[in-house]
């Protein structure tokens, strides 16, 4: 599994770096978690704002910050 967490660098895109971590980690699962910063990146993903959430390719959230268990639901 491929997560790519969006976003320019900014506390909030840590906080969720963070929480994607502990949501992987809860879950027993073996991810690859990569930090995307670029924003040609980020927009050709088709992503307005940040920070994201993209799973195996696919945009699963934008915008905001989410919780542990809310990531955890995105990568059941």
């Amino acid at each position: 599994m491929k997560i790519q967490i969006l976003g320019p660098g900014c506390p909030r895109c840590q906080t969720l770096a963070d929480n994607v971590h502990k949501a992987v980690q809860e879950l027993g699962i073996d991810a690859e978690i990569e930090k995307v910063t670029e924003m040609g990146k980020i927009m050709s993903l088709g992503v307005m704002s940040t920070p994201g959430i993209v799973v195996d390719g696919k945009v699963k959230g934008t915008g905001r910050l989410f919780t542990v268990d809310e990531i955890k639901k995105m990568l059941k």
